[in-house]
């Protein structure tokens, strides 16, 4: 008997390179080779699959994709109904908004003398420049009066997906470039924007002042309420048929995104599974036990995917690389869909969700 195993897959063959490839045939050239471009292929074709079955895609940024200019890619997604909802950095948002209100954000050097930098007042992240008086400062003024506009009805205050929805509008009908946004993309498109770690940005810094004015409790209301985020979240899983993920980098929006698996089967015990499918892009190591790096397999431990085996990729790299690519293939294969719009959906779908647990 011939002991020998057996030797498949697809072969590889060495494809020619052509001039002028499609977006389409770029994605299949590296889907016929190997390591982090063959990853990218299947993240592709993940994706393609996750939107064709109707599956509710979550996206997270983490890193500064939106101070490059990111962030009309990502409003192209949403209008295209290919990303339902979002958890960002306040970063991303906070950072997002310049566009809108043509506030100074320039390409610098990665190479330069950061003293010199601040004697001037420019602020850097990498090899990009920002003013601290004509960018950053104004745009603190711009959101502390948008949110002392913010609507105080609710009873059990707001998440920070009202927060978002609030600096949405208020670009939407004050800025000079609202189109270049994806914030006013979210509001009106309404799309839910989570902001977990609120505090750890310029958007919670200028909450502070707000603080500071509270009079005789009566702004208590306004204060965003992060738990909240935690129900609304899950919420969002528990009414979804399929769910996906793209994560784009990893820190506080990966795990928030992933925790809502836990928080349905771990804490309610209301509904086990997790997420159907999830594609991250990042350069974090899982041998580091941080959770940016963590592998998605990993995850299925914890009951944040639904198995180890298939439906979910890492592609290691650039993230500002790869997610115009990615974004591009699937706008390029999918036809438009309807769009879910989740932000006026959450509030009944929590008081749902809490019926069902009280009643379990």
């Amino acid at each position: 008997m011939d002991s020998r195993h057996s030797f498949t897959g697809n072969k590889i063959d060495p494809k020619v390179m052509s001039a002028n490839m499609t977006i389409k045939e770029l994605v299949e050239f590296y889907g016929s080779t190997g390591y982090n471009a063959r990853r990218l292929y299947e993240a592709s074709e993940i994706l393609k699959t996750a939107i064709k079955r109707g599956a509710t895609i979550g996206l997270t940024l983490a890193g500064a994709m939106s101070p490059i200019g990111l962030g009309r890619i990502i409003s192209k997604m949403m209008e295209n109904g290919f990303v339902d909802w979002i958890v960002s950095t306040g970063a991303n948002a906070y950072h997002d908004l310049h566009f809108a209100y043509d506030l100074p954000v320039r390409q610098g050097h990665f190479d330069v003398d950061d003293d010199v930098l601040y004697s001037k007042q420019i602020v850097r992240i990498y090899d990009v420049y920002i003013k601290e008086i004509e960018t950053l400062q104004k745009q603190d003024t711009i959101v502390q009066n948008n949110l002392r506009d913010l609507d105080l009805n609710s009873p059990h205050g707001v998440s920070t997906s009202d927060i978002s929805y609030s600096l949405g509008k208020a670009a939407s009908e004050k800025s000079l470039y609202p189109d270049k946004s994806f914030m006013v993309s979210a509001f009106k498109n309404e799309i839910p924007v989570y902001i977990p770690a609120i505090s750890d940005s310029s958007i919670g810094m200028n909450i502070v002042p707000l603080l500071f004015e509270n009079k005789n409790n009566k702004r208590n209301g306004f204060f965003p309420n992060v738990i909240l985020d935690v129900a609304e979240s899950a919420a969002i899983l528990w009414k979804s048929r399929l769910s996906c993920g793209i994560e784009v980098g990893g820190g506080v929006p990966k795990n928030f995104f992933q925790q809502t698996g836990p928080t349905l089967y771990q804490i309610l015990k209301i509904k086990e599974g997790g997420h159907d499918y999830i594609i991250q892009l990042t350069d974090a190591r899982p041998d580091t036990g941080g959770l940016s790096g963590a592998t998605l397999q990993e995850g299925k431990s914890w009951g944040k995917i639904k198995t180890s085996h298939s439906g979910n990729v890492i592609v290691y790299g650039d993230a500002s690389v790869y997610l115009p690519i990615l974004c591009s293939y699937v706008l390029s294969e999918c036809k438009p869909r309807k769009q879910k719009r989740l932000y006026k959906m959450k509030d009944k779908w929590l008081e749902e969700m809490k019926k069902e647990y009280l009643k379990k």
